[in-house]
């Protein structure tokens, strides 16, 4: 982008509306501009080992909120026998890497170990309570940290209600975080956890390692919740990462309607986007308005929404001048900064890429509030959605710089 381009706000309020109204961008320019940005903001990877059956896909979606159906038609191969499943599929906010199930006859894990390492933001085994028989994920957990003592690991041990006496059910609040365990536990279940906890004792390295016990059934295996231990398993990633992946993927605590989640995991994923575009040296307005106009685009199609000439036309009306001339304010200060030799190349990138996905991802809040009501038949008032608008733009800065920030680390 050159400062000249800047010469008043509706430079980029133009754009944005010519790539509602007129989509004439040039589709292979634009993806050179993604795959680039891409590289400037890498998705993060968890890679989940274990044997097969052991719970890594129930992990998936619970985390993701997703379908297990989804989950099965979304994986891709990336060797011969481990797979990444990209979430949301289009737009990725994290991507997990699932190693085929260890310990299978006459498969030998050595390449897809070695593949995995190479990708991996976060180790996660996942061991079944009730399978005694780890010793092959036990034994690549101690080959991975011989190599990486400074990697943290997660361990998850699934599947509790498989060792719960007849009739009993979670116990609550959830009592899996003492050490040694309680003894209110069932002992069956006790034993196993603790066998399986003591075996890994001695694993090498120096980076902590965190165990958490859950049981993420399904609803109509009939165990409430059914996502047991899953506020556990959140606070284990989010301590042993800077990632701040529940946020990205969850959203505020509470917004539990699956429209506005589904919509917060798209906004997410365009806003880390267009925060790789923006930490480019030169970026065109053109390419961080075509993927502001694909998301509005996305959202409209979750509620159901025609976005047409006169709906595109009232959203832009609604949202107004003041908050495009506010963009034009943070651009401008972004290229201000980017020109300053030195120091201008780093701070302005970081400036940069939180300026363009945050206001992206204010766009896309206000988005929600304009199509939710129009959804409900209900008035979109204009200082609502303005004050959502300022309210998010702050929201995404932080965001952004989360993310950001983890990293440079």
């Amino acid at each position: 982008m050159k400062l000249s381009d800047l010469k008043n706000w509706t430079n980029y309020w133009e754009q944005l509306r010519t790539a509602l109204l007129e989509p004439r961008v040039d589709e292979n320019l634009l993806e050179a501009s993604l795959r680039e940005a891409r590289a400037k903001m890498p998705v993060p990877v968890l890679w989940l080992l274990g044997k097969t059956q052991a719970g890594k896909t129930s992990i998936i979606r619970a985390l993701t909120g997703s379908a297990a159906a989804e989950i099965g038609n979304g994986f891709q191969p990336c060797t011969r026998n481990s797979r990444f499943y990209d979430f949301p599929a289009d737009i990725p906010i994290v991507r997990f890497l699932d190693t085929r199930g260890l310990g299978e006859v006459a498969y030998d894990p050595g390449d897809d170990i070695q593949y995995c390492e190479s990708q991996a933001h976060l180790l996660v085994a996942v061991m079944k309570v009730a399978d005694i028989n780890q010793a092959a994920v036990f034994e690549v957990l101690h080959a991975i940290r011989q190599r990486h003592p400074e990697w943290p690991v997660l361990i998850v041990q699934t599947g509790l209600h498989e060792l719960y006496p007849n009739g009993h059910g979670h116990m609550h609040p959830w009592p899996y975080e003492d050490d040694p365990l309680p003894e209110t536990l069932p002992l069956d279940l006790r034993r196993a956890l603790q066998a399986q906890r003591d075996a890994l004792k001695k694993l090498p390295g120096f980076a902590p390692m965190h165990w958490v016990a859950v049981d993420l059934t399904l609803p109509e295996d009939g165990f409430e919740p059914h996502d047991y231990g899953l506020e556990a398993l959140w606070q284990a990633i989010e301590s042993l990462t800077s990632l701040g992946l529940q946020h990205q993927l969850s959203g505020d605590k509470e917004v539990h309607d699956l429209y506005a989640r589904t919509a917060h995991q798209h906004i997410v994923g365009y806003s880390l986007t267009a925060a790789g575009l923006g930490a480019l040296p030169v970026v065109d307005l053109v390419a961080v308005s075509a993927v502001q106009a694909k998301l509005l685009h996305s959202l409209a199609l979750l509620y159901g929404q025609y976005w047409d000439r006169s709906t595109i036309t009232e959203f832009l009306g609604l949202v107004g001048a003041g908050i495009a001339s506010g963009f034009l304010t943070r651009m401008l200060s972004r290229a201000v900064v980017k020109v300053i030799p030195f120091w201008g190349q780093t701070i302005g990138a970081v400036w940069g890429a939180s300026s363009s996905g945050a206001t992206t991802y204010a766009l896309g809040k206000a988005a929600i509030y304009f199509f939710a009501r129009r959804k409900d038949g209900l008035k979109v008032d204009q200082k609502t959605l303005r004050r959502i608008y300022a309210q998010e733009l702050e929201q995404g800065t932080s965001l952004l710089k989360e993310r950001l920030r983890s990293q440079s680390k």
